[in-house]
C-alpha cells in the first residue's frame, strides 16, 4: 500500500513539472517602451510577459500595454490606461495617464500597427507614445537601427542610425534619417551628433541599464530608444548623520554639536539585465498547476492511508 501511495504522488508531481516546463516555453515576452506627452521616456524596453487580459482569445498590443501600465504606472492600469471599441475597432483612450482624444502612436518592430488588436509575437518591440499637442499631428515615430542588446562590459561601442517615419503624398510610410540630432545617455546630453545619414557611434561605460536616446529641433520626433546593460559594480553615495552631545557642569547650559559624515557604499550585485525579468510572471499557469498537483498528491496519500487503517 505504501508503494502505491508513493507512486501516485510521484506521478502527480512529475506531471506538474512537465506542465510548468511547457508553460514556460509557450510564454510570450515583449519589450515595451512608452513616452509621455512631454516627449519623455517613462519606460524603456521593459520586458512584459503577455497574457490575455481582455479575454479575446489572443495576445495583442492591448494586452501588452495594459500589463505595462499595471506593472509600472502608479495606480496600475486602472489609473493610467484605457481602451475601447469604436468605429475603427479597438482604440486607445488613455496612455500613461493622458486622455487627449486619440492622439497616440504605437509601433511594433518599427512598423505602424493596424490597431490595438494586432497579435504580438515573442520578442517583439512595442513602442507607444503620446502626442505633446493633440492638435499638431506633425509628430513622428523615430527609432535606432539596432535595439535591445545583450549584457556587455564597460567600453562597449556600437554604431547605428537614427531614423524617423514620414508619409508620402499617398500616405504611405517612408523612413528618413535624422541629421544633427544630439545623442543622450540616461537623460543626459552628450557631444555626439548624428551625421547627414543619421549615423553615429557611442561608447557606454556606466554600469547598469544604459538608455540611449536623441533630441533634435529639426523634426518633431517621439524619442527613440536603445538599451544595453553594462556589467560592473554600481557605486552609490549615501549620507548619514551622527550626533555628539556635550553637557557642561553649568546647571542650565547644554551644548549639542551635530556632525555630518558622507559614506560611500559599493554594491557587488550585478547590474540588472535589461532583457531579463526577475519579477513574478503575470498569469503564470505553471505555478497554479503545481499547487493543484501537490494538493492532489496529498489527497491521494491521505485517502490510501485511511483505507489502509480501515
Amino acid at each position: 500500500m505504501k508503494k502505491s501511495i508513493a507512486m501516485a504522488a510521484a506521478l502527480l508531481i512529475s506531471c506538474s513539472a512537465i506542465c510548468m516546463t511547457a508553460g514556460a516555453e509557450d510564454e510570450t515576452k515583449v519589450y515595451v517602451t512608452i513616452s509621455d506627452n512631454n516627449s519623455k521616456i517613462v519606460i524603456a524596453e521593459e520586458p512584459i510577459v503577455v497574457t490575455d487580459t481582455d479575454n479575446d482569445g489572443k495576445l495583442t498590443i492591448n494586452d501588452a500595454l495594459y500589463l505595462a501600465h499595471e506593472k509600472f504606472y502608479e495606480g496600475g492600469a486602472a489609473a493610467g490606461y484605457k481602451s475601447s471599441v469604436g468605429q475603427w475597432g479597438l482604440g486607445l483612450d488613455k496612455l500613461w495617464g493622458v486622455e487627449n482624444g486619440g492622439s497616440y502612436g504605437y509601433y511594433v518592430n518599427h512598423n505602424m500597427a493596424m490597431g490595438l488588436s494586432d497579435i504580438v509575437a515573442n520578442d517583439s518591440f512595442i513602442d507607444a507614445y503620446v502626442f505633446p499637442d493633440p492638435k499638431d499631428l506633425n509628430y513622428h515615430y523615430s527609432y535606432f537601427t539596432i535595439r535591445n542588446h545583450a549584457d556587455s562590459d564597460p567600453g562597449y561601442e556600437t554604431e547605428m542610425n537614427l531614423m524617423y517615419v514620414d508619409f508620402d503624398e499617398n500616405w504611405q510610410p517612408v523612413t528618413k534619417p535624422v541629421a544633427g540630432a544630439k545623442i543622450t545617455i540616461n537623460d543626459k546630453e552628450t557631444d555626439i551628433v548624428t551625421d547627414e545619414n543619421g549615423s553615429f557611434k557611442v561608447t557606454l561605460t556606466e554600469p547598469g541599464k544604459n538608455v540611449v536616446s536623441a533630441v533634435t529641433d529639426s523634426v518633431k520626433i517621439a524619442p527613440p530608444v536603445f538599451t544595453v546593460n553594462i556589467n560592473g559594480n554600481a557605486v552609490t553615495t549615501t549620507t548619514s548623520t551622527t550626533t555628539e552631545t556635550t553637557t557642561t557642569t553649568t546647571e542650565t547650559t547644554t551644548t549639542t554639536t551635530a556632525k555630518t559624515t558622507k559614506a560611500t557604499t559599493k554594491s557587488t550585485a550585478k547590474a540588472t539585465t535589461a532583457n531579463k525579468s526577475s519579477s513574478p510572471k503575470t498569469g503564470d499557469k505553471g505555478a497554479g498547476i503545481t499547487f493543484f498537483a501537490l494538493g492532489a498528491a496529498a489527497a491521494v496519500a491521505i485517502a490510501f492511508r485511511r483505507k489502509d487503517e480501515e
